[in-house]
């Protein structure tokens, strides 16, 4: 889940679904599979969730995100990862 009062600047951080995390109007949900796809869900106009999925890549330090409608890849550095705790940077 994106903990977005943990962010700051330019750094995107997640904690497991399973960690209390304080009331939000919408989160975003991030699961990278083992097997290579990934699921995301983001808050959509309505607050009706929104899902997409592909596949996600590890390239160097870079985590690589491929949608299944083939639109543009997302790209992020992964700064840090802990038991807890996923930093992304865009």
């Amino acid at each position: 889940m994106h903990a977005h009062e943990e962010d700051t600047d330019g750094d995107l951080v997640f904690r497991p679904a399973s960690r209390p995390l304080p009331p939000s109007r919408g989160r975003t949900r991030l699961e990278l599979r083992p097997d290579g796809t990934f699921l995301e869900s983001s808050p959509g106009p309505v607050d009706v969730p929104q899902q997409s999925g592909g596949r996600w890549s590890l390239q160097g330090d870079r985590l690589v995100l491929n949608a299944d409608d083939d639109s543009a890849a997302d790209s992020y550095e992964v700064v840090a990862t802990e038991a807890d705790r996923l930093v992304l940077r865009r």
